[in-house]
């Protein structure tokens, strides 16, 4: 190992240890500017990045767009949900829930329409539904549940 990055894994090893004051002075020597706010866990992690890109090199143009792309999209390219995936556009998934029928499309662009309005997600149409949190391929029956599963009905 170097000594440059021994020096950096000391001193990361060290912010935890820092007063507050001097977890400051290095934000100030590091950043341009102080965040919004001033959650000690926030700094540390922030300063420990900034070290290890001083010492070792920062990611890639490349892989920074993607991060943003995904940042600003909430989506990774390529990556689709196997259980939805295999749905093709056009396909109209039905069920009935607490006595009303609910029918959404697959759209072409790989999210679901239900009643004129796009979801990502099965589970969060799903959601939309039921009003609380629940797996969208299990919802619409397209995979066992982890009970469906333990007792062996699958």
């Amino acid at each position: 190992m170097t000594t440059q990055a021994t020096t950096t894994i000391a001193q990361i090893a060290q912010l935890p240890n820092l007063p507050m004051e001097s977890l400051w002075a290095l934000w100030d020597e590091l950043f341009d500017r102080r965040p919004g706010h001033h959650h000690r866990t926030y700094l540390e992690s922030r300063i420990a990045y900034k070290l290890q890109e001083r010492a070792f090199g920062g990611m890639s143009s490349h892989v920074r767009a993607k991060l943003e792309k995904i940042g600003e999209t909430g989506e990774v390219p390529g990556h689709k949900r196997r259980a939805e995936s295999d749905l093709a556009p056009g396909t109209t998934l039905v069920r009935e829930y607490d006595g009303v029928t609910y029918r959404v499309k697959v759209m072409d662009d790989g999210r679901f329409d239900l009643n004129g309005r796009p979801f990502k997600s099965l589970s969060k149409v799903a959601r939309e539904i039921t009003g609380t949190v629940y797996s969208g391929p299990v919802f619409f029956g397209l995979k066992p549940s982890s009970r469906e599963r333990k007792a062996g009905l699958v």
